[in-house]
């Protein structure tokens, strides 16, 4: 009986690899995306049309391959709110690290697992826990402290980045959840309403941006930005088809969790780089924040039967 249990728990364990390893390399796109966004700004194209342009290559590969995959919306709703938290998702993110403070961001961003624990109730009926709103208060007071000014004053979001950050984080726990939400609707179906969402997202923020004066027409085509744009667009390809595969084989507190790893992708290219600036403040509220985070791996490592009974 040992040895079965052994057997199984190894098999458990192996089952878990790919999933978490195709998190982590959605995670590496993300936390290395900040550069080539900021050399397409540098070329004239801002990051919303970067983001559009990279999203139709995106959708125009996959229709090629399932040329019916946007047939599912007319059946399955919840697609066409996937689209939206993912659309929203790349707009806060890929705006934010374009003009903001990279890790300053990214902590921003991964209050996500507050957001989660919010979310995945009324979504999954995961009814929060003692211990999960504790893991609240510990990421609110990473984010908190990371917003302090030196005035003393109330510790609120200082600039669009921030805004954005915030945004971001908020609708990429949400389009985790839904994912999961979605495992049974077939994997082409999820990836185009990312798609679809990262480009009309986009387009719409941009419009818009363009009425208010906050976002320029995009410049010529060139091969300068384009082959950037075609690159960046491989990537958040391949990102993006590892996230749904991820995110619809593990728990959404687990997804989380490992997405964190995209802070140290992140962290550690801007800080090498010169695109962002480590302060005593920003350490103290990202330990709190990642501290938070990495709490919620203990349901993960909780007996087989109890993940779930808490997953259900």
């Amino acid at each position: 009986m040992a040895s079965w249990g052994r057997a199984a728990s190894t098999a458990a364990g192996n089952t878990r690899v790919w999933p978490v390893a195709a998190l982590m390399l959605n995670a590496l796109v993300w936390g290395l995306s900040w550069w080539p966004f900021r050399q397409l700004q540098a070329q004239g194209l801002h990051p919303l049309w970067s983001t559009a342009l990279i999203y139709l290559l995106c959708l125009a590969c996959l229709m090629a391959l399932r040329p019916r995959s946007l047939h599912y919306f007319a059946s399955q709703p919840l697609l066409w709110l996937l689209m939206a938290a993912a659309g929203m998702t790349n707009v806060g993110f890929n705006w934010a690290v374009t003009v903001g403070d990279v890790v300053r961001v990214v902590l921003l961003f991964y209050l996500m697992p507050a957001w989660t624990v919010l979310l995945a109730w009324p979504l999954l009926g995961e009814k929060p826990t003692p211990v999960a709103l504790a893991r609240l208060a510990l990421a609110l007071a990473g984010v908190f402290t990371v917003l302090q000014t030196g005035d003393g004053g109330w510790p609120l979001p200082e600039s669009g980045a921030d805004w954005l950050a915030l945004i971001g984080g908020l609708s990429f726990a949400l389009t985790n959840i839904l994912l999961r939400k979605l495992q049974q609707v077939p994997a082409e179906a999820r990836i185009a309403a990312m798609f679809t969402g990262g480009a009309v997202m986009a387009i719409g923020a941009g419009l818009f941006g363009l009425t208010q004066g906050m976002v320029d027409l995009p410049p010529a085509p060139s091969l300068g930005w384009a082959g950037i744009a075609v690159g960046l667009g491989v990537a958040f390809l391949i990102g993006n088809v590892a996230l749904q595969y991820g995110a619809a084989r593990l728990s959404a507190h687990t997804t989380a969790l490992v997405m964190l790893s995209e802070v140290i992708f992140a962290s550690a290219s801007s800080v090498a780089l010169g695109a962002s600036e480590l302060t005593t403040q920003t350490w103290i509220g990202g330990a709190l924040i990642l501290a938070a985070a990495g709490w919620s791996a203990w349901p993960a490592s909780a007996p087989a039967g109890a993940i779930a009974a808490g997953s259900k």
